[in-house]
């Protein structure tokens, strides 16, 4: 047991980038249709490219969304909505009406409380109210109440639903008007004045909207609209090859495709299906890994690097796959393009370019007809690619976005032409998505920053800004130790030479060795770049007391750079820019004055660690080189030569470098880098060979 859990503590690494692979394939594989793919591809006003296609069974030609858009819309316009009576409201009313009138009667007419007169005033009542009541009072709700006269409705009475138009019916306006007219024309047989305000109280809605029969009954004839105009006979021909897709003809090969991953969509096949969806997204997952074990060992072997891209690549197919679901018209609204300028930010053109492969090919398999869509992107990511590869200005963003769009347009507008020979395919539509999904690429700003910060890694963006000498901490140290910045300018300028003659990242070398010594402003007057008079404070100290302010400006260094925060990738250049190595002079001194007793070396030796890349070896070297040559007196080509040699030598032989990812040969290109711009500063002149 005890065996085994130390073999996984060796190998906890190698696990746990195993199980960030095997998640992102599960993930990816999630994420892709779960539906037979058709292997046909094919669109409007363009050749069929296949064999005649002859139907291999019978099936429907569906209808368009279009059309069944346009038989829903004049169904919903045709559509009689329903109206209930209420027959218990004439009921009311009219015995509202009988007993108001009783009492009404006998208040005004006390000596005849029952004679002709009010019998003849009963009956005009009650005929009135029987008539509207019969034809209908109406409750308009407001999306009625413009309708025209001849409008059909549907009006329920005992279970019964019979055609009416809205004119054969009263609002409550028009009853109380067919009120007044009536009791008008018959004035002088009844007692107008005592019946007009009985009625007006008698007079109500009988008739009101049916809201939830009307809702079920258009539901139910909108469900049976047919979805399917005519059928396809099994050998019938569909279409002939270089035949152009018409419209009609294309939906009738979308009804074909429907119809064939219907038939052929079981259980069993889903799960074929998600096993070869598994198979193809573990092979693309393997290709990059082993791309990245071959050709980026130093990715390959970070699992913080690993986690980046396929947290890339996961995010853009989730991305795609929403838009697709949602609706694929937007489908070149998907900023594609910002996963190269991602990885780009963070890694090398070549990984970029890969990694967009990649990406591109796993979207394919999520969208049908996908070689354009490949074939677009491919193209764009490498021109985006390309823009960014000197990233000095972030400036270079807003280039990208444009030269993205332009090659969107572009490869389009000739693809169209290719296909149709013609312009009238050219979609405006089209060239608005393409700008679309060429200006959300600026998103790649706020995502780099994001990442930045979750995975601690430097970017050129970052490096820009850190290598401004406007910088605070840059400035302090230029007002409290000018010497040390000057020099640390020097280093910065010879360790970036370096890095682009021997490939590395150059702009991260520059920046740290820009912040390699700022751990000397604490004590400035002890280092002698920064020394203007005779005195030297190390005269008045013992020879340990001064190594011991010497070695501690990289720890003081690391203090002020967390203290500002200044990312870990560049305390990296301040813990290491002298490695292991030994404040030689004052050991030397020590012993010297120490004849009788045994110096401790410990006391002398920097804490390290070495140089663990490329970039940190380099300004390890230029720091030595440059601050050494300020000792010498009156510099020459052999003096400078034999300086950077013997100082490089001396590091090598101490094996400063061995944890770093920098060969031997890079070591002598190096060497030839420094003595060259060691000759330009201090203006030495080659000695040229005499002819003699």
């Amino acid at each position: 047991m005890k065996m085994i859990f130390h073999w996984l503590q060796r190998q906890y690494t190698n696990i746990y980038k195993g199980f960030l692979v095997l998640l992102s394939i599960f993930l990816l594989v999630q994420l892709f249709p779960k539906q037979p793919g058709f292997e046909y591809e094919y669109q409007k006003a363009r050749p069929w490219m296949f064999e005649d296609l002859i139907a291999p069974f019978d099936f429907a030609v569906l209808k368009t969304t279009e059309e069944l858009e346009k038989e829903r819309g004049e169904l919903i316009e045709t559509f009689q909505p329903f109206f209930s009576r209420h027959p218990e409201v004439t009921q009311s009313m009219k015995e509202t009406f009988e007993s108001s009138l009783d009492a009404a009667w006998e208040e005004k007419y006390p000596d005849e409380p029952a004679n002709a007169l009010k019998q003849r005033n009963r009956q005009v009542g009650l005929d009135i109210l029987a008539h509207l009541y019969n034809a209908g009072i109406i409750f308009l709700d407001e999306e009625f109440r413009d309708k025209p006269e001849n409008f059909n409705i549907r009006l329920l009475e005992d279970n019964v639903a019979r055609s009416r138009v809205l004119g054969a019916m009263y609002t409550i306006q028009e009853a109380y008007i067919y009120m007044i007219s009536v009791l008008e024309d018959r004035a002088e047989e009844i007692d107008a004045d005592l019946l007009q305000p009985l009625l007006e109280n008698a007079l109500s809605h009988n008739v009101f909207y049916n809201e939830a029969l009307t809702e079920r009954t258009m539901e139910a004839e909108i469900e049976s609209i047919p979805l399917t105009r005519g059928m396809v006979q099994e050998g019938e021909k569909i279409v002939s090859k270089g035949e152009l897709v018409t419209p009609e003809t294309y939906q009738i090969l979308e009804s074909f495709k429907v119809e064939y991953q219907r038939q052929i969509g079981d259980a069993a096949l889903q799960t074929i299906l998600y096993a070869g969806q598994f198979v193809l997204v573990s092979i693309s997952m393997i290709v990059l890994l082993l791309f990245l074990y071959f050709f980026r060992k130093d990715v390959f072997f970070d699992n913080r690097k690993i986690l980046l891209i396929l947290l890339s690549v996961l995010l853009m197919v989730f991305l795609t796959s929403f838009v697709i679901r949602f609706n694929i018209d937007y489908l070149y609204l998907v900023p594609v393009c910002l996963v190269p300028v991602i990885i780009r930010a963070f890694f090398d053109n070549r990984l970029a370019l890969y990694i967009h492969i990649i990406t591109i090919i796993l979207i394919g398999f999520l969208i049908p007809r996908s070689f354009e869509f490949v074939f677009i992107q491919f193209l764009a990511g490498i021109i985006a690619i390309l823009s960014m590869a000197s990233l000095r200005r972030r400036s270079q963003l807003f280039i990208t976005v444009t030269l993205i769009f332009a090659t969107y347009c572009a490869v389009y507008f000739g693809l169209s032409l290719a296909h149709t020979g013609s312009f009238e395919n050219l979609y405006w539509r089209d060239f608005a998505y393409f700008a679309g999904g060429a200006f959300l690429t600026l998103f790649a700003y706020p995502v780099i920053f994001l990442f930045e910060r979750i995975f601690g890694m430097p970017t050129d963006f970052s490096l820009l800004e850190l290598a401004d000498t406007n910088n605070s901490l840059l400035r302090n140290l230029g007002l409290k130790a000018p010497g040390t910045f000057q020099h640390s300018l020097q280093v910065a300028n010879l360790s970036e030479e370096a890095l682009i003659e021997i490939g590395g990242n150059s702009l991260l070398a520059r920046t740290g060795a820009l912040y390699h010594d700022i751990g000397k402003m604490k004590n400035p007057q002890y280092f002698t770049e920064n020394q203007t008079s005779e005195f030297n404070p190390h005269d008045e100290i013992s020879f340990k007391e001064s190594a011991r302010v010497i070695i501690d400006h990289v720890i003081d260094g690391i203090e002020m750079a967390r203290k500002n925060n200044l990312p870990e990738y560049i305390i990296d250049f301040i813990r290491t820019h002298h490695g292991t190595t030994t404040a030689r002079y004052f050991y030397t001194m020590q012993v010297n004055e120490s004849t009788d007793e045994e110096v401790s070396k410990a006391d002398f030796i920097y804490p390290g660690p070495r140089p663990f890349s490329k970039e940190t070896a380099v300004v390890m070297m230029a720091d030595s080189v440059e601050a050494a040559s300020r000792s010498l007196g009156k510099p020459d080509e052999k003096k400078i030569n034999q300086l950077v040699d013997s100082m490089i030598d001396t590091q090598v032989q101490e094996k400063q470098f061995d944890n770093a990812d920098i060969t031997f040969k890079d070591i002598t290109t190096v060497k030839g880098i420094f003595k060259r711009m060691l000759l330009n500063i201090y203006h030495v002149r080659v000695a040229y060979p005499s002819l003699g």
